[in-house]
Protein backbone atom coordinates (compact mmCIF):
# COMPACT_ATOMS: atom_id res chain seq x y z
CA UNK A 1 0.00 0.00 0.00
CA UNK A 2 1.22 3.31 -0.68
CA UNK A 3 1.61 6.13 1.65
CA UNK A 4 -0.88 8.11 0.09
CA UNK A 5 -3.08 4.91 0.75
CA UNK A 6 -2.02 4.73 3.81
CA UNK A 7 -3.13 7.93 5.13
CA UNK A 8 -6.50 8.52 3.50
CA UNK A 9 -7.22 4.71 5.39
CA UNK A 10 -6.31 5.93 8.73
CA UNK A 11 -8.42 9.31 8.33
CA UNK A 12 -11.23 7.95 6.42
CA UNK A 13 -13.39 12.02 6.44
CA UNK A 14 -9.92 13.26 4.71
CA UNK A 15 -9.78 15.29 1.59
CA UNK A 16 -7.54 13.86 -0.62
CA UNK A 17 -8.25 14.84 -4.15
CA UNK A 18 -7.87 18.46 -3.66
CA UNK A 19 -4.50 20.29 -2.36
CA UNK A 20 -3.86 21.47 0.89
CA UNK A 21 -2.12 24.56 1.98
CA UNK A 22 -1.29 22.68 5.56
CA UNK A 23 -0.13 20.12 3.33
CA UNK A 24 1.94 21.67 1.25
CA UNK A 25 3.43 23.58 3.45
CA UNK A 26 4.59 20.20 5.41
CA UNK A 27 6.00 19.23 2.14
CA UNK A 28 8.09 22.00 1.72
CA UNK A 29 9.42 21.89 4.92
CA UNK A 30 10.08 18.57 4.21
CA UNK A 31 7.12 16.63 6.21
CA UNK A 32 5.75 13.14 5.23
CA UNK A 33 1.80 13.92 5.68
CA UNK A 34 0.98 14.99 2.48
CA UNK A 35 -0.53 13.43 -0.68
CA UNK A 36 0.68 13.60 -4.72
CA UNK A 37 -1.84 16.26 -5.54
CA UNK A 38 -0.03 18.34 -2.54
CA UNK A 39 3.25 17.65 -3.92
CA UNK A 40 2.14 18.43 -7.16
CA UNK A 41 0.52 21.72 -6.68
CA UNK A 42 3.37 22.66 -3.93
CA UNK A 43 5.81 22.27 -6.85
CA UNK A 44 3.56 24.39 -9.41
CA UNK A 45 3.89 26.91 -6.43
CA UNK A 46 7.54 27.25 -6.80
CA UNK A 47 7.22 27.17 -10.32
CA UNK A 48 5.56 30.25 -10.34
CA UNK A 49 7.25 31.92 -7.54
CA UNK A 50 10.37 30.50 -6.59
CA UNK A 51 10.40 32.76 -3.29
CA UNK A 52 7.76 30.30 -1.51
CA UNK A 53 10.31 28.20 0.18
CA UNK A 54 11.65 31.10 1.32
CA UNK A 55 8.06 31.69 3.02
CA UNK A 56 7.93 28.79 4.25
CA UNK A 57 11.48 28.43 6.33
CA UNK A 58 11.30 32.57 6.99
CA UNK A 59 7.67 31.47 8.68
CA UNK A 60 9.19 28.45 10.72
CA UNK A 61 11.80 30.48 12.25
CA UNK A 62 10.09 33.02 12.99
CA UNK A 63 7.22 30.96 14.79
CA UNK A 64 10.46 29.09 16.81
CA UNK A 65 11.93 33.03 18.23
CA UNK A 66 8.28 34.45 19.08
CA UNK A 67 7.82 31.06 21.23
CA UNK A 68 11.21 31.11 22.89
CA UNK A 69 10.86 35.12 23.31
CA UNK A 70 7.35 34.69 24.44
CA UNK A 71 8.27 31.83 27.42
CA UNK A 72 11.71 33.52 28.31
CA UNK A 73 11.57 36.86 28.28
CA UNK A 74 7.49 37.38 29.44
CA UNK A 75 7.13 34.15 31.34
CA UNK A 76 3.86 33.12 29.02
CA UNK A 77 3.29 29.33 29.85
CA UNK A 78 0.33 28.40 27.44
CA UNK A 79 -0.43 28.51 24.18
CA UNK A 80 -3.40 28.67 21.82
CA UNK A 81 -1.73 27.81 17.91
CA UNK A 82 -4.34 29.04 15.13
CA UNK A 83 -4.30 27.04 12.14
CA UNK A 84 -1.42 24.89 13.21
CA UNK A 85 -0.78 23.06 10.49
CA UNK A 86 1.29 19.16 10.19
CA UNK A 87 3.38 19.20 13.16
CA UNK A 88 6.90 18.98 11.82
CA UNK A 89 10.87 19.69 13.49
CA UNK A 90 10.36 23.02 15.57
CA UNK A 91 6.81 22.58 16.72
CA UNK A 92 5.45 25.54 19.30
CA UNK A 93 5.35 22.32 22.35
CA UNK A 94 9.06 21.05 21.71
CA UNK A 95 10.38 24.51 21.77
CA UNK A 96 8.22 25.90 24.85
CA UNK A 97 8.88 22.42 26.75
CA UNK A 98 12.36 23.06 26.39
CA UNK A 99 12.77 26.37 28.34
CA UNK A 100 9.70 25.06 30.40
CA UNK A 101 8.19 21.49 30.27
CA UNK A 102 5.20 22.84 31.95
CA UNK A 103 4.18 24.40 29.68
CA UNK A 104 0.70 23.49 27.93
CA UNK A 105 0.02 24.35 23.87
CA UNK A 106 -3.80 23.73 22.31
CA UNK A 107 -3.11 22.77 18.52
CA UNK A 108 -6.33 23.88 16.52
CA UNK A 109 -6.15 23.11 13.19
CA UNK A 110 -9.48 22.54 10.60
CA UNK A 111 -7.29 19.93 8.35
CA UNK A 112 -8.23 16.28 8.89
CA UNK A 113 -4.23 14.99 8.13
CA UNK A 114 -2.72 17.79 10.17
CA UNK A 115 -4.86 16.68 13.28
CA UNK A 116 -4.17 13.16 12.92
CA UNK A 117 -0.60 13.64 12.16
CA UNK A 118 -0.33 15.71 15.66
CA UNK A 119 -1.61 13.34 17.38
CA UNK A 120 0.45 10.25 16.31
CA UNK A 121 3.32 12.47 16.83
CA UNK A 122 2.27 13.22 20.35
CA UNK A 123 1.24 10.71 21.96
CA UNK A 124 -0.14 10.51 25.47
CA UNK A 125 0.64 14.02 26.83
CA UNK A 126 -2.81 15.38 26.41
CA UNK A 127 -1.87 17.35 30.05
CA UNK A 128 0.36 19.24 28.31
CA UNK A 129 -0.69 19.19 24.57
CA UNK A 130 -3.90 18.71 22.93
CA UNK A 131 -4.92 18.83 19.00
CA UNK A 132 -8.41 20.12 18.32
CA UNK A 133 -10.13 19.39 14.86
CA UNK A 134 -12.37 22.91 14.64
CA UNK A 135 -12.38 25.96 12.20
CA UNK A 136 -10.49 28.59 13.40
CA UNK A 137 -13.08 30.83 11.97
CA UNK A 138 -15.55 29.65 14.52
CA UNK A 139 -13.98 31.49 17.81
CA UNK A 140 -16.76 29.59 20.12
CA UNK A 141 -16.50 26.01 18.44
CA UNK A 142 -12.34 26.73 19.33
CA UNK A 143 -12.66 28.20 22.53
CA UNK A 144 -15.49 25.96 24.45
CA UNK A 145 -13.84 22.97 22.53
CA UNK A 146 -12.41 20.38 25.20
CA UNK A 147 -9.19 20.41 24.04
CA UNK A 148 -9.18 23.95 24.55
CA UNK A 149 -11.10 24.71 27.22
CA UNK A 150 -9.62 21.75 29.38
CA UNK A 151 -6.20 22.41 28.75
CA UNK A 152 -5.73 25.91 29.48
CA UNK A 153 -6.40 28.55 32.16
CA UNK A 154 -8.14 32.20 30.72
CA UNK A 155 -8.08 33.45 33.90
CA UNK A 156 -4.41 33.23 33.06
CA UNK A 157 -2.50 35.19 30.46
CA UNK A 158 -2.17 32.91 26.89
CA UNK A 159 -0.25 33.82 23.75
CA UNK A 160 -2.55 33.28 20.43
CA UNK A 161 -0.17 32.32 17.61
CA UNK A 162 -2.24 33.41 14.31
CA UNK A 163 0.96 32.44 12.13
CA UNK A 164 -0.22 32.08 8.02
CA UNK A 165 -3.82 31.78 9.06
CA UNK A 166 -5.08 35.11 8.71
CA UNK A 167 -3.67 35.78 5.42
CA UNK A 168 -6.01 32.91 3.89
CA UNK A 169 -9.39 32.78 6.19
CA UNK A 170 -12.78 33.40 3.46
CA UNK A 171 -13.10 36.82 5.55
CA UNK A 172 -10.92 39.78 4.59
CA UNK A 173 -12.21 40.86 8.72
CA UNK A 174 -9.45 39.10 10.02
CA UNK A 175 -8.99 42.08 12.73
CA UNK A 176 -12.69 40.91 13.45
CA UNK A 177 -11.32 37.36 14.21
CA UNK A 178 -8.62 38.21 16.36
CA UNK A 179 -10.72 40.29 18.43
CA UNK A 180 -12.69 37.66 19.06
CA UNK A 181 -9.95 35.70 20.43
CA UNK A 182 -8.49 38.76 22.29
CA UNK A 183 -11.52 39.47 23.85
CA UNK A 184 -11.49 35.44 25.65
CA UNK A 185 -8.29 36.50 27.14
CA UNK A 186 -7.00 38.39 29.95
CA UNK A 187 -4.18 41.59 30.12
CA UNK A 188 -0.76 39.92 29.83
CA UNK A 189 -1.91 37.83 27.23
CA UNK A 190 0.05 37.60 23.32
CA UNK A 191 -0.88 37.86 19.65
CA UNK A 192 1.33 36.81 17.42
CA UNK A 193 0.84 37.30 13.61
CA UNK A 194 2.76 36.44 10.50
CA UNK A 195 0.67 37.26 6.96
CA UNK A 196 1.83 36.59 3.36
CA UNK A 197 3.27 39.86 1.64
CA UNK A 198 4.34 41.10 -1.24
CA UNK A 199 7.70 42.15 -0.98
CA UNK A 200 9.96 40.77 -3.48
CA UNK A 201 6.90 38.77 -5.24
CA UNK A 202 6.31 40.36 -8.61
CA UNK A 203 2.27 41.02 -10.23
CA UNK A 204 2.67 38.10 -12.35
CA UNK A 205 3.53 35.80 -9.20
CA UNK A 206 0.85 36.84 -6.90
CA UNK A 207 -1.52 36.59 -10.26
CA UNK A 208 -0.27 33.08 -10.29
CA UNK A 209 -0.66 32.10 -6.64
CA UNK A 210 -3.89 33.27 -6.54
CA UNK A 211 -5.15 31.18 -9.23
CA UNK A 212 -3.14 28.44 -7.87
CA UNK A 213 -5.02 28.41 -4.72
CA UNK A 214 -8.06 28.46 -6.30
CA UNK A 215 -8.44 25.03 -6.61
CA UNK A 216 -7.21 24.25 -3.04
CA UNK A 217 -9.12 23.82 0.01
CA UNK A 218 -8.08 27.59 1.00
CA UNK A 219 -8.70 29.44 -2.27
CA UNK A 220 -7.95 33.19 -0.62
CA UNK A 221 -4.64 35.01 -0.02
CA UNK A 222 -4.96 38.27 1.93
CA UNK A 223 -1.89 40.45 1.39
CA UNK A 224 -1.17 43.27 3.75
CA UNK A 225 1.10 45.95 4.53
CA UNK A 226 2.18 46.74 7.76
CA UNK A 227 -0.12 48.96 8.56
CA UNK A 228 -2.70 46.58 7.44
CA UNK A 229 -0.79 43.87 9.71
CA UNK A 230 -0.86 46.18 12.95
CA UNK A 231 -4.43 46.91 12.34
CA UNK A 232 -5.18 43.18 13.00
CA UNK A 233 -3.83 43.90 16.57
CA UNK A 234 -6.19 46.74 18.15
CA UNK A 235 -5.39 46.52 22.04
CA UNK A 236 -2.13 45.00 22.10
CA UNK A 237 1.22 46.77 22.53
CA UNK A 238 3.20 45.79 19.69
CA UNK A 239 6.87 44.53 21.09
CA UNK A 240 10.14 45.99 19.03
CA UNK A 241 10.52 45.26 16.53
CA UNK A 242 6.56 45.89 15.53
CA UNK A 243 6.05 44.93 12.65
CA UNK A 244 8.29 44.03 10.15
CA UNK A 245 9.60 41.10 7.64
CA UNK A 246 9.62 37.87 9.96
CA UNK A 247 13.13 37.09 9.49
CA UNK A 248 13.69 40.77 10.90
CA UNK A 249 12.22 40.15 14.24
CA UNK A 250 14.44 39.24 16.61
CA UNK A 251 16.91 37.49 14.54
CA UNK A 252 19.57 34.50 16.20
CA UNK A 253 21.89 36.16 13.40
CA UNK A 254 22.33 38.60 10.91
CA UNK A 255 19.99 38.91 8.00
CA UNK A 256 20.35 41.01 5.31
CA UNK A 257 17.67 43.03 4.13
CA UNK A 258 17.43 41.00 0.95
CA UNK A 259 17.12 38.04 2.64
CA UNK A 260 14.65 39.02 5.13
CA UNK A 261 12.27 40.05 2.11
CA UNK A 262 12.71 37.19 0.08
CA UNK A 263 10.49 35.65 2.69
CA UNK A 264 7.44 37.73 1.32
CA UNK A 265 5.95 37.47 5.00
CA UNK A 266 5.59 39.98 7.96
CA UNK A 267 5.48 39.40 11.46
CA UNK A 268 4.50 40.70 14.73
CA UNK A 269 3.89 40.42 18.04
CA UNK A 270 2.00 42.57 20.69
CA UNK A 271 1.13 41.79 24.47
CA UNK A 272 -2.19 42.78 25.48
CA UNK A 273 -3.05 45.90 27.45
Amino acid sequence: MSRDAELAAQVAHADFNQPNIARMYDYHLGGSANFAVDRHTAEQALRIAPQELDYCWANRAFLGRVVRTLVTEYGLDQFLDLGSGVPTVGNVHEIAHEHNPSARVAYVDWEAIACHHARHLLGPDEWRVTVTEADVCEPEVVLNAAGVAGLLDFTRPIAVLAFGILDIIPTTDGAGLAARYRDACVSGSALAVSNNAQLTRSDEEVAGLRALLANTSTPNLHLRTPEEVAALMPGYTLLDPGVVPAPLWRPDRPVSEQEARRGNVYGAVGILR
